[in-house]
C-alpha cells in the first residue's frame, strides 16, 4: 500500500500518481480518468461508466433490430 499525499495545485488541490500506477491503467499526461464512488470507496479508471452503457445499450439494439439493419445495409 502506498500513501499520497494531497498538494496544492493552482487554486485547487491534487495528488500525484506514481509512473507505475499509470503505467498500470494505461494512461499518461492529458488523458482523462474517471472518478467512480463505490461501497469500498473510490476507483479511478480510465474508461467512461456512460460510454459504456451506451455501447451496451447500442449492442441490445443491434442484437435485436438484426435483421432491420441488415435490409438497410443493403
Amino acid at each position: 500500500m502506498r500513501t499520497l499525499r494531497i498538494t496544492t495545485v493552482g487554486n485547487s488541490a491534487g495528488v500525484v500518481l506514481p509512473k507505475e500506477i499509470l503505467d498500470r491503467l494505461r494512461v499518461g499526461k492529458g488523458d482523462s480518468l474517471y472518478i467512480l464512488e463505490t461501497p469500498n470507496g473510490v476507483e479511478l479508471t480510465p474508461y467512461d461508466p456512460e460510454f459504456g452503457r451506451q455501447m451496451e445499450s447500442a449492442e441490445r439494439i443491434m442484437r435485436e433490430d438484426r435483421n432491420a439493419l441488415r435490409r438497410l445495409a443493403e
